[in-house]
């Protein structure tokens, strides 16, 4: 390893995997995902990281991310991530830009771990060895068997202690049957099992009261964006009225998205996707702010990706072990981990510890 190396190239592919099954949940409907993949290189080692975004992230990492960073020294993750932001000031943050330098972050906090020869936990300084998760997906579109043996697949069979389904379907127009499938899931898990809904921004917020209300014989700990996360004196309305923590952040990609929303008492508990909201490096300070205001932080989707930034953040709460990455992340990684008990424990292997299954990824390629 070179005493210093340089950051030598970012290779971007773009794949496309087909649901195993027609998705929806309360505000969209999809049959496929889309994973953006970053190789940062440098010193002879090869750091990984990606996004679920379009494909057009791909473009934007090769057209206004790569001169930014190709030739900075590998260690300085932190210098890269500014340099990403500065490139991308005419280009706007918000959106599709913010994801694509999430994956860059990523894939570079994962090449430096690697080229140090450390688990990607430990050069972030490691607070617990166990990341406590969630089993989430119970989509609108699922009938009642599907969501049975998927609830069933989590609670029973691998022991996860918590599980989310959505709700808020057609957008809070079928709120009978949000309320009969929360009761199956509740039947189903039994009640030692924790009980997590999600609206995807759904409802307005006196619905999403009047629903929990209707829902309070079920226990409900969890509710995520009962309205849409931008509507943040309606999650403080919701919040104000209702038992269960209500949370959302899932969609931000800058740190002022997090000051707006917890100066304004708006959650319980805030969301963060290491995928989306510019990667472990902002992570890091999204969580310090939530942490500023007393909450803790849950990490949104992408559960290999963030493991490790989750073991080394002290107010984490919760990781979603959420059904079509899992499914992506399995097929595209050797190394992946086991969710039986709830918990994820991170690889000591170097860096993120997952190594690429090329060729099953190969027929998903799309760019």
């Amino acid at each position: 390893m070179d005493s210093d190396p340089l950051v030598e190239r970012l290779a971007v592919s773009v794949y496309r995997v087909p649901t195993d099954a027609p998705e929806a949940d309360g505000t969209f409907a999809w049959d496929s995902t889309t994973l953006v993949l970053v190789q940062a290189r440098a010193g002879g080692a090869t750091g990984i990281g990606w996004t679920y975004a379009p494909a057009a992230c791909g473009a934007l990492i090769t057209e206004l991310l790569q001169p930014a960073i190709v030739g900075l020294p590998a260690f300085d993750v932190g210098h890269a991530s500014v340099a990403m932001l500065q490139a991308v000031r005419n280009a706007s943050r918000p959106g599709a830009v913010g994801y694509a330098i999430s994956a860059v972050d990523c894939a570079l906090w994962d090449l430096k771990a690697r080229l140090l020869g450390l688990p990607l936990h430990r050069l972030l300084g490691a607070v617990r060895d166990k990341v406590p998760i969630y089993g989430s997906g119970g989509f609108t579109s699922y009938d009642e068997r599907q969501l049975a043996e998927q609830l069933t697949g989590w609670a029973l069979e691998q022991a996860i202690p918590r599980v989310k389904i959505k709700i808020g379907e057609s957008a809070g127009t079928e709120t009978a049957r949000d309320l009969a499938r929360m009761r199956q899931a509740r039947r189903v898990i039994g009640p030692g099992v924790e009980l997590f809904v999600d609206a995807n921004g759904g409802y307005s917020a006196k619905q999403a009261i009047r629903v929990m209300a209707e829902a309070a014989e079920l226990d409900i700990r969890w509710l995520e964006e009962p309205v849409s996360s931008d509507n943040l004196a309606g999650l403080r309305e919701v919040r104000e009225r209702v038992d269960a923590d209500v949370a959302a952040g899932e969609y931000g990609t800058e740190l002022l998205y997090y000051r707006r929303m917890c100066a304004a008492d708006a959650v319980d508990c805030v969301q963060a996707d290491v995928s989306r909201c510019g990667g472990i490096t902002q992570w890091l300070r999204i969580a310090a702010l939530a942490a500023a205001h007393g909450l803790e932080i849950s990490g949104h989707c992408a559960p290999h990706l963030s493991v490790h930034v989750a073991a080394a953040t002290p107010n984490f709460r919760h990781l979603e072990w959420f059904h079509d990455h899992v499914r992506v992340e399995t097929m595209f990684f050797d190394g992946c981990l086991d969710p039986r008990g709830g918990t994820l424990s991170p690889s000591a292997a170097p860096g993120n510890g997952l190594s690429l299954r090329t060729a099953d990824m190969a027929p998903c390629r799309i760019g």
